[in-house]
């Protein structure tokens, strides 16, 4: 059940479109705010709210990839894998982050503490390799400033 916090935030949202059927993007944004992630349950909930078939808003978290459809680690680390981070190294930094944190792309780390996910392109590529943990980008990266990165992030 969406909470009265989450369905006041939903409603103010769907207010700047013409069509609240609109803001089902904006709902699960707010609902993974909120919960780390977007469950059966909550789209269920955002369907009633919005009027928006679950089949509709199941097909949009699946294929927009910033929407979780299942749990994620508290940070979530987006390791760019464009070709012009990949030219730069990108494949290079995959492999340190994977040693470190013991989770391979896709995957959480043990300790709930980090999700290790790949993205097409996190538009710096003139910065590249890149990575963005959270809402946080992180620019020409390499080993060891990844580990100082990570080490800001309980």
């Amino acid at each position: 059940m969406l909470t009265d916090e989450e369905r006041e935030e939903i409603e103010a949202e769907a207010t700047h479109y013409a069509v609240r059927q609109a803001a089902q993007i904006d709902a699960m944004k707010i609902v993974q705010k909120h919960r780390g992630w977007v469950s059966d349950e909550a789209l269920g909930d955002i369907s009633e709210l919005l009027g928006v078939p679950v089949t509709e808003l199941d097909a949009v978290a699946t294929f927009y990839n910033l929407i979780f459809r299942k749990p994620v680690g508290r940070h979530v680390i987006y390791l760019c894998d464009s070709v012009s981070c990949w030219i730069m190294g990108s494949a290079e930094q995959f492999a340190h982050c994977r040693a470190r944190l013991g989770a391979a792309p896709g995957e959480t780390t043990a300790d709930g503490r980090f999700t290790l996910l790949p993205i097409v392109c996190l538009g710096a590529c003139d910065h590249a390799p890149v990575m963005m943990v959270d809402d946080d980008l992180h620019t020409e990266l390499e080993p060891a400033k990844i580990d100082r990165i990570l080490e800001g992030y309980q």
